[in-house]
């Protein structure tokens, strides 16, 4: 605790850069920006202390630059204007694509999860702007359509864009589906939050 006392400001300058530096390794953009803002504020107090007035400066407007992007981000977050869904084809070019691009990621996930297109196939990406965020695909069987793939890109791994393509009733219901089942075992508070209702090990939201 002694050793504590006496090198707290090295310890604050230290750890705030390890942090400046850490966030710059994030590849989700809302946690780069909230902890790039964590670590700008403990150097602001670190250059404070030793009155290095243009780094607190620095540091200070780059705080106000984070604290932008993640309010906008957050304003985003459940915006349908921010957020394009688009039906592919199956066995569409860009979505094969996408889905070799992320297979890596997207296997770490849902280990089991072959892309295998058939008639029966709904599939979908999520655009923001001109960057795909988010693929869903679903099996349809009469009115139910079970859940293939919901998968995000590690950008937005804070987000959820799959929740467009289930808030946008319409785009189910005009296809013939009532009914929308998880696979098991699927993580719950995504789904939660947009009317599905815990059935066994799965999540069904009725239409």
């Amino acid at each position: 605790m002694t050793w504590l006392a006496d090198h707290w400001l090295d310890v604050l300058g230290w750890g705030g850069s390890a942090l400046l530096v850490y966030s710059l390794l994030q590849a989700s953009v809302l946690r780069l920006r909230v902890l790039n803002a964590i670590a700008c504020v403990i150097l602001i107090i670190f250059n404070a202390v030793l009155e290095v007035w243009p780094m607190v400066g620095m540091n200070t407007v780059l705080v106000v630059i984070n604290l932008w992007f993640i309010l906008q981000l957050l304003r985003d977050r459940h915006d349908e204007s921010a957020f394009d869904v688009l039906e592919v084809a199956p066995t569409d070019e860009y979505l094969r694509h996408t889905l070799r691009v992320h297979g890596a990621d997207i296997l770490k996930f849902n280990p089991d999860f072959v892309h295998d297109p058939s008639a029966d196939q709904e599939s979908f990406v999520v655009q923001k702007g001109d960057e795909t965020v988010g693929v869903v695909l679903l099996r349809k069987d009469g009115g139910t359509a079970n859940v293939l793939l919901d998968y995000v890109t590690p950008r937005y791994r804070d987000f959820s864009p799959g929740e467009f393509v289930w808030r946008r009733s319409g785009l189910l219901t005009g296809r013939g589906i009532r009914r929308v089942v998880t696979p098991p075992g699927m993580v719950g508070a995504y789904y939660d939050r947009l009317g599905f209702r815990r059935e066994g090990e799965s999540y069904v939201l009725e239409l």
